[in-house]
């Protein structure tokens, strides 16, 4: 441009010169003949002067924008770089960031991009959870229970109202849920966890009218959780699942595996608690080898007959009102801040302590997980009764083993799972709540042997419908003092009577409670409003008891159907 402007500039001062030297030479006395073609031409001469001229003057108010842009751009250089310069000092003064802490954001992000269903509140992520649940329950024989079966059979003999069937609908299974998760740090994740359905009775719950049933604790506790890679270690305390209960995923909470059924109560066979306790989790090997250890909340079960009154009447909760006083399942105003009507707190001063080791590895393609439990108990009762010192405390120990598999046959089609647990009293980890411990005639407590089994599998048939089927027993043996005439499965009880309604000799304790259960769910809805769902059991319980003198061993036998129509919003 600058070139350009050098020639167009020497060309308009060229023509300049030559117009100035035409006007200057003297005039001619001589006629002039082309007077004509001589105007027209300095006429054009000066046209195009004013045409360069004008030219020239673009050109310079062009530099002079050119320079204004040069000048803006290199103020804006500067400010950018006063901007690095700041940004750099912050770097160098804030501490290292790690790659783990990037990744950790980064995934956080995503998170937050991809999963509207959570909240998010001062750095922690809070995901809501539950069902809405409108259950139908029809049972042939008469119970008297809920959506949570008790599995404890009536014979004709024992209620009258065994003849008559049942049928009613139930909210009370519905259930709210929340988990509040956040990071302290790249390797720590500390949580808390509540669950909490509708199935607690207050002294005023009745279906009458109101159907005023009270919120219930179902879970509630919290976790850290400390990551080194490939092993970690794992810290709970709260109300949760017991150790003993069967997982699908290491010994973590909110992965155990649970009977898929509509019964609230499961399948007899099924080894569960939720209570109270704390749990102590390591894992290795890349999170393949899980060992685990827990103190949980203790409670005894009595059972047993064929014992003087004043230990009866200890086991009912009532003390005594005989010469002795023994004392192993208190009421009354011993239990102020309890529901003491139907609820008994047994005497009870050391937790259950549970140890669990689960494995979990792939074959072929086929995910499986194995684990084995042991569980120590101690049972305590005060004596006051004859033959033994009066005022004297007496503890009584007792243990338990078990184990699980859970395993897919068929990848995403078919999975399998067979517990098993046995020892002494172990009655109420069991669904059936067959009992702990019975007595013998001078007031001491035993632990009653037993063992519980469960079978069953769950076919995914469709992406949006699962079939299942289980089978499952509980079982305690014989157990007898005094020469056969006190503890549990007494001879010289009769049966004679059990299937004459109202009969009056049907004394037998329980021996054996086992089920066969199966039913599907259908998820009829699953979109951006959440998931619906209709789900269908059927159920078989046999309650049988123990043989008498006459050979009589009778059992009592129910047929359940449920069906569930569930909502999950979140």
């Amino acid at each position: 441009m600058n070139i350009r402007f050098s020639l167009l500039a020497t060309a308009a001062a060229s023509a300049v010169l030559a117009g100035s030297a035409a006007h200057a030479a003297p005039a001619k006395k001589h006629h002039v003949t082309h007077k004509g073609s001589a105007g027209a031409s300095n006429r054009a001469l000066i046209d195009e002067v004013e045409s360069l001229k004008a030219e020239v003057q673009d050109l310079k108010e062009q530099i002079g924008i050119q320079s204004s842009a040069q000048a803006n751009t290199q103020e804006q250089v500067s400010t950018t770089q006063a901007q690095v310069q700041a940004v750099q000092a912050q770097v160098q003064a804030a501490p290292p960031v790690t790659p783990e802490e990037v990744n950790t954001k980064i995934a956080s992000a995503i998170d937050k991009e991809h999963h509207n269903d959570k909240f998010y509140f001062k750095g922690i992520t809070i995901t809501p959870g539950g069902f809405l649940e409108l259950a139908g329950i029809y049972r042939d024989r008469f119970q008297g229970d809920d959506i949570a079966s008790s599995f404890n059979v009536p014979f004709p003999s024992q209620s009258r109202a065994s003849h008559a069937e049942e049928g009613r609908f139930s909210a009370r299974q519905s259930r709210v849920s929340f988990l509040a998760q956040g990071k302290p740090n790249a390797h720590t994740t500390a949580a808390m966890y509540g669950e909490f359905d509708f199935q607690g009775g207050a002294q005023t719950s009745n279906s009458n009218q109101s159907n005023s049933y009270v919120p219930r604790i179902r879970n509630l506790y919290g976790t850290i959780d400390w990551d080194n890679g490939d092993s970690g270690v794992h810290f709970l305390a709260g109300q949760n699942w017991s150790l003993l209960t069967l997982q699908s995923k290491g010994i973590t909470p909110r992965a155990e595996v649970t009977p898929p059924q509509i019964d609230a109560q499961y399948v007899p066979g099924f080894a569960w608690a939720r209570q109270p306790g704390v749990r102590i989790a390591a894992d290795f090997m890349n999170h393949q080898l899980w060992v685990a250890l827990s103190a949980e909340n203790p409670q005894t079960t009595f059972g047993g007959t064929g014992v003087p009154g004043t230990i009866t009447s200890a086991i009912l909760g009532n003390g005594s009102t005989a010469a002795g006083g023994n004392q192993v399942n208190p009421t009354g105003s011993f239990q102020q801040f309890y529901n003491g009507v139907g609820s008994s707190l047994s005497l009870n001063h050391v937790p259950d302590f549970i140890g669990k080791v689960a494995y979990e590895t792939n074959v072929a393609g086929h995910q499986l997980h194995i684990e084995g439990f042991g569980i120590y108990r101690t049972f305590s009762e005060h004596l006051d009764a004859t033959g033994v010192v009066a005022g004297s405390n007496r503890n009584t120990h007792s243990w338990g083993y078990g184990g699980s598999v859970n395993v897919q046959i068929v990848p995403k089609m078919l999975d399998a799972q067979f517990s098993y647990i046995g020892g002494r009293g172990i009655g109420r980890y069991g669904s059936a709540g067959l009992p702990d411990t019975t007595f013998d005639k001078e007031g001491n407590i035993h632990p009653l042997k037993e063992f519980m089994m469960l079978a069953g599998a769950t076919l995914h048939a469709t992406p949006k419908l699962d079939v299942y089927a289980f089978a499952g027993e509980e079982q305690e043996r014989r157990q007898l003092y005094d020469a056969g005439s006190a503890g549990l499965g007494v001879a010289t009880l009769l049966n004679t009577n059990c299937q004459v309604e109202g009969g009056a000799t049907c004394a037998g304790n329980t021996r054996r409670i086992r089920q066969l259960t199966g039913g599907f769910w259908e998820k009829f809805y699953q979109g951006p409003f959440g998931r619906a769902q209709v789900g269908l059991q059927y159920s078989y319980t046999q309650r049988e008891l123990f043989r008498d003198v006459n050979g009589l061993e009778p059992q009592a036998h129910n047929s359940m159907a449920f069906v569930s129509f569930r909502y999950y919003p979140f």
